[in-house]
């Protein structure tokens, strides 16, 4: 079961999530919640993926959902932290030049900057 922490660092939401990211109805607690953040006229998001065991493909569909939506909010997500097993599952799907990603979350925040 995945589990999120939402945090405000300067202008930009840092989204921590844990657990195994598997998509359902964690993907759409996830979506509703971007959904609040892009309507109090937060763009910009960063996710933390430090705490993530396990990612599968419907997780992975989910981050996407959550690119988009952000991208089309004018604003933009980045991932903070990409585990080797995410990443690895990142460049087989060839979307490891989809997102950018950062060493550190204080990386990807001030890459908004």
């Amino acid at each position: 079961m995945m589990q999120f922490d939402v945090a405000q660092h300067d202008d930009v939401v840092v989204i921590s999530l844990s657990g195994d990211v598997m998509g359902g109805p964690d993907g759409s607690t996830l979506h509703e919640k971007l959904h609040e953040l892009r309507s109090a006229g937060n763009r910009n998001v960063v996710v933390d993926l430090n705490g993530v065991r396990f990612m599968n493909s419907s997780g992975l569909g989910m981050l996407i959902g959550a690119l988009t939506t952000m991208r089309n909010a004018d604003g933009d997500l980045r991932l903070a932290r990409v585990g080797e097993r995410v990443l690895s599952l990142l460049m087989i799907t060839k979307l490891v030049s989809v997102f950018k990603h950062f060493e550190s979350v204080d990386e990807a925040v001030q890459s908004f900057g």
